[in-house]
């Protein structure tokens, strides 16, 4: 019985989701707990790119692996 490709991805955007949304908490933790100016620099990019890869990446990958249209 051959494997249907919908399950691999499926389980690809769900992990892609789950992994930045652990990386924006870190960022915020990063954020609220730095006492110095590079810290809070550094949670600052780690939320904002997280974030962006939320939103970016998972939609990206859906568009890629689109059946075509007939």
């Amino acid at each position: 019985m051959a494997t249907d490709p919908a399950r691999p991805r499926w389980l690809a955007l769900v992990l892609i989701r789950l992994v930045t949304a652990m990386a924006a908490v870190i960022g915020v933790l990063l954020l609220a707990q730095g006492q110095e100016t590079g810290r809070k620099l550094l949670g600052g990019a780690v939320v904002l790119v997280s974030l962006w890869t939320m939103a970016v990446l998972p939609r990206a990958l859906a568009h890629r692996w689109k059946s075509p249209t007939e």
